[in-house]
Formats: structure tokens, sequence, C-alpha cells
């Protein structure tokens, strides 16, 4: 993907575009097009301390600086609460993305490539360039900008301090405040000079918007000088790491994270374009987890960390598709592993802490993980030998009732939590305020609940054992959900059932009755779900959260903690709805409809816009959609993969 001038004709332009990399620990680099920093997580070397957790920013960027006689050129953009200080993106000729973001630059008769890469399960950064000079000699400096903070954090000035130690090609940082924190950077050619400043009052726009501190401090100190002569090709690597190194060769290191990319796409064997460069973003988000020693799913960059309810959601896009199938093997037994009153977990344990518990779907979505895992590997020894009993206990549970008042009801339906508790995916909630209402009968758990009885009753079929008790239970389920949610006024189904209520908004989760692999609704209704959500709730990017015809509806997602929550559910578009929306829509008008390849054809354009190569969390429930949240979310990739593999191509 490559970008040019037209992209960046002004500061505000220049910095709608972001780039990320992973590292596989949970630690990542972002920043802008332009190279300036607009959030506190941006950072080249934003390290998990306890993988995938304890985030950490320790280089938040790199700037480099040509001096031709006595004229200085900056490249680095920054900005500050006085405005512009530094536009070098005035400079920048192009910028592409092909795995990794690389940075051409031009100065009067130079030009400058600059690639960064992080190194997997490493928490390490490099950043190599090739610069080309025709008549001129100059002098190149980078400046290291460091910090110490949690990434949801901001630093003040000598907040921390950074002992300084010269070492062979560079220099080791240690942090006076926790002296087990080093960096150490080093360059192959050049020379380190100490010259300790800080950089004060840098303005992230992104945090304001967010209603959020935006200024921050950084600690510069020193700078890599090189001296280039005339008509040369030079090639400097600088690497940065949390650990001392010897090989400085930073051309070989990005070379192999090229071809480890290369290695994923090729292992999945698509040859549609669009599917490659999803299964490229998926490996961003599984991580190693160290608590559990496995792999697990990081929710969304830039400040999610796992979740149970979303690692079973996105299980099937970013391992199943992806045909990392030990990967999904390994994700399903740590969570069955740690089953709990036949639940599994929402969030693991960390640092001795004990696993939170509180979600009714997540385990209830496990059975769709397992279903599809074995869609795709027949691997039903596996099933047979690790997970099978689990799943009996699991439903048991349901049955007789476990924690967070989650229990099936004498109507066989599952009703959850109490006024004040949020187990369902819409969970908002700003101190004592529950903005989305949902405790009782929801829609798409009971949608959730048949489709995990049918896939028990399949397990016993394959099993050769008696399927008789789940296959009653199920008809005793969808009998009764189709009495009781169904809204015939509206053609439509209540969204949650409780002793007060039954809520009839318009909101997605009905479609979740049509689109998963047992389908509870009765199937002559599939058409008017479908049809109401495709009028009121489709919107481009993904599905809206509720209708706009709803008095509670919010179009706009923005602002400080109590407006972004109060439009999280309320009329906010899911990116990653749109996948059920799509299998469901297929169910009732079959393949070949060309509107499919409508409702996929705008995220193409999408992983060019925000973040580049991915695929935003949310995005404005008005026009014109505007991407929000996190820049990168997993269900949003996994699931528009699914859909456009399965339903599509």
């Amino acid at each position: 993907m490559r970008f040019g001038k037209k992209d960046w004709k002004t500061y505000e332009s220049g910095i709608q575009k972001e780039w990320i990399l992973t590292n596989g620990l949970g630690g990542f680099a972002s920043s802008t097009i332009v190279n300036c920093n607009i959030r506190k997580y941006n950072a080249l070397l934003n390290v998990s301390l306890n993988p995938p957790i304890n985030r950490t920013v320790l280089l938040s960027k790199l700037d480099e600086e040509i001096i031709i006689g006595d004229k200085s050129y900056y490249l680095g953009t920054n900005k500050t609460v006085n405005g512009i200080k530094n536009k070098g993106y005035l400079y920048l000729q192009q910028f592409i993305f092909e795995d990794v973001p690389k940075f051409i630059y031009s100065v009067e008769d130079i030009f400058i490539e600059k690639e960064i890469a992080l190194v997997y399960k490493e928490d390490k950064v490099v950043v190599t360039y090739e610069i080309e000079s025709k008549d001129s000699s100059f002098i190149f400096r980078l400046y290291p900008f460091t910090n110490y903070k949690d990434h949801h954090q901001n630093s003040k000035k000598n907040d921390f301090i950074y002992k300084q130690f010269e070492i062979e090609n560079g220099v080791r940082l240690n942090l006076k405040e926790n002296e087990k924190i080093n960096i150490y950077i080093k360059t192959d050619i050049g020379e380190y000079i100490q010259s300790e400043k800080w950089f004060e009052g840098m303005y992230y726009d992104n945090e304001e918007y967010r209603g959020l501190d935006p200024i921050d401090y950084h600690f510069i100190p020193g700078y890599f000088e090189v001296k280039i002569n005339p008509n040369t090709k030079t090639k400097i690597s600088f690497i940065a790491s949390t650990k001392d190194f010897d090989d400085l060769d930073g051309f070989k290191m990005i070379q192999n994270v090229k071809q480890r990319y290369k290695d994923i796409v090729k292992k999945a064997h698509y040859e549609d374009e669009f599917a490659n460069k999803l299964v490229r973003a998926c490996d961003d988000f599984l991580v190693y987890r160290k608590s559990t020693n496995t792999k697990t799913v990081i929710a969304g960059y830039p400040w999610f960390t796992d979740w149970g309810r979303d690692t079973m959601i996105s299980l099937t896009g970013l391992t199943l598709l992806t045909k990392r199938f030990d990967d999904a093997k390994e994700i399903l037994l740590t969570f069955i592993n740690y089953l709990d009153q036949g639940l599994i977990p929402n969030m693991f344990p960390d640092e001795g802490y004990d696993p939170l518990y509180n979600t009714v779907d997540g385990t209830l979505w496990y059975f769709y993980g397992v279903y599809k895992y074995l869609e795709y590997t027949k691997d039903y020894d596996f099933v047979k030998n690790n997970i099978y009993s689990k799943l009996k206990e699991i439903i048991n549970y349901h049955i007789n009732g476990t924690k967070y008042n989650i229990k099936m009801d004498n109507d066989f339906l599952i009703t959850a939590g109490e006024k004040g508790t949020q187990l369902t995916w819409m969970d908002a909630k700003v101190d004592d305020w529950v903005v989305t209402e949902r405790h009782g009968k929801a829609v798409e758990i009971n949608a959730l609940w048949y489709n995990a009885l049918k896939v028990m009753e399949y397990l016993c079929k394959e099993f050769k054992e008696d399927y008789s008790y789940y296959e009653d239970i199920a008809l005793k389920v969808k009998e009764n959900f189709n009495k009781l949610f169904w809204n015939e006024d509206k053609k439509y189904l209540y969204d949650v059932i409780n002793e007060n209520i039954k809520d009839d908004k318009i909101r997605p989760n009905a479609i979740f009755a049509v689109s998963l692999p047992y389908s509870v609704l009765d199937s002559q209704k599939h058409k008017y779900i479908v049809d109401r959500v495709y009028k009121e709730l489709y919107a481009t990017y993904g599905i809206r959260s509720l209708s706009p015809y709803e008095d509670e509806y919010i179009g706009v997602y923005g602002g400080n903690r109590y407006k972004r929550d109060a439009a999280y559910h309320q009329g906010t578009t899911w990116a990653w709805l749109i996948g059920h929306f799509i299998t469901a829509y297929v169910k009732v008008y079959g393949k070949s409809d060309n509107l499919i390849k409508k409702f996929i054809d705008p995220f193409k354009d999408h992983i060019k816009d925000q973040c580049v190569g991915q695929i935003a969390e949310i995005f404005d429930g008005n026009e014109p959609i505007i991407p929000r949240g996190c820049f990168a979310q997993a269900w949003s990739v996994a699931e528009i993969l699914r859909c456009y593999v399965e339903d599509l191509i």
C-alpha cells in the first residue's frame, strides 16, 4: 500500500492514517504515516513487561536531522501546545506499507529510505536507513525520544531518570527508579554523543478528542551522528532493545521479519489480495501470555488486552481461516483448563490474581469455536480427549445455575445477571451507571444457548453416544424462544426480556438467531430479521448497535469517557457484526446475491484509511461513518476474513 504527498498536504491530513507493528508478546510500535505521534500509546518500543500486559513505553520515537553546511533539515514531525514545532512531513515523498512501514524522504540532492520492524518474540525495534547523496556532504543525526510510563499514562518532566553508560556502538540507559529496566541503543556506524534534554509538551491530538490529557514529555539522552561524504550510498542500522545484543545487521533482521509475514500468508494459501492482507493483519493479535504459557488473543490495539469473549468470537478468523490450527488448539485448551463452575474466563489471571468470569456469552461462544474448529480440521480425537467432557459440564452448570445468576429458567431459556450487572457484549458502565441494561433473557444469549445444545447433540452423534437429552432441551428452547421473543408488531425479536420489560428496541443482537450454525429462530422469520437489520442498522463499515429511529440513539462516538461510553452501544457502528450479518444474509438470499460483494468492498478501502492494513473496532453511526475506538480490532479483522472467505470467495 502506497501513499504520497496528496495524503499529507496538511498536518491535519497527514495524521489521519496510522500504522502498527507487533512482536508477539503484546508489545507494539505505532505512529502516523508522517511519523508524528498523536496518541500516548504511539511508540517505537512499547513493551509488555508481563506479556501481554503491563505495557510500558520505553522509546517513543526516533527523529532525524540533516545538516548541510549551515542549513538544517529536521525530518521529524512534532506538535506541542504552541502548535506544530517540527514539520518534517514536508520532506516526506512516499509512505509504503508492505508488511513493515517504509518512509522515503528527499532533501536537496539527498534521498533517505527508512524502514521499521519489531523482532518477533523480542522487545527489540530495528530502524534502517539507506541514504543516497550526490554532491552534498552532510551530517546525519538520530534523536531517540525515550520514556518510562504505563502506556495508558502521560509523563511529566523528571518523572523518570535514566543513567547513561557508554557501551560499544552506543549507550545503555538504566532507569534510576527501577534498575531492572535497561534500554540498549546502538548503531552499526557513527558516534553517540551524550546531550541530555527534554522534549517538553508534546501534544496528542487524539487524546484531546477523547477528552484526556494530551500533553506528554520525553527524554532525549543524546544523539547518534554519522558524517556522510558526497556521491555515496550509506546504510545505517539503529537498534534498541531491553536486552544487550551483538548483531548490528538491522537489514537482515528486517528481511527476516518480512519473510515471516510472507510465510504466514503462504500458509493460509489464498490467491486473493484482500484475503492475504487480512491474514497478515490477523497475526498482530496472536500473542504469548506468560501466566498461562500459551497463545492468547489481544482484543484490540492500542489499549485492550486479552478477553475471553473476544477470543472465542475471533478464533475462527484468526486461527482457522489462516490455517494456524495448532494455535487454535492451544487457545481452546487454555480456556477450557481454566473452567470454573461451567464458565471460561473473561479475563485471565495475572500476578497471582484469580481469573474473572463476568461474562455470560464467552462460554457459549466457546461451543461455536469448537464447532468451527471441527469444521476446518475434522480433529474429533482432540475434542473428544480434551474438551468433550468439559462441554457436558458447562451445559450442566448452565442448567442448574452458576455464577452471576446464570441459569436455565423454567421455560428452558437462559437468564443471567441482575440490575446493575453487565454480562453481555454490550457491557458499557460508567461508575454505577449501566448504559445498556440487559439482565434477564437476552436474545443473542439464548440463540447461543440453543446453538450450544445443538453442538452437543452433534458431538454425541459423532461419538456414538445418546444425544436425546440435548435434543429434547434444544427443542424446548426453540419452541419457547419463538413464542417469547417474537414481536409480531415489529416483525422482529425482542432484545431482552426480564421481570419488568420486553425490550423492543431495534438492536443487532437478533441477527445471531439467524447467523449461527444452528438457528434458533423459525426459518420463515429469518428474512424479517435480515431485512430490518439491513434497512435500519447497516452502516457501510458494520452494523449499528441501535436503530437511528430509537430515542436513545447517539450517532457520534467521541468526547470524554462518559460521552464515549454513553454512545458505545447506543448507535455506534461495530465492524465485527458485519460478519454475522453477511452470513445471515447468505442464508436468506444465497451466495449469488450481488450485494454481498458491496458489503465487503468498503473494507478494501478502509484498510488503507485509519490504520494501514488493519480494521478499526467501531465507527460513528452517523455519516460519514468515521472510524473510532481501537484502530486495530481482532474480531473486526477476524469476522471480515471469515465471512469474506466463507460467504463470498
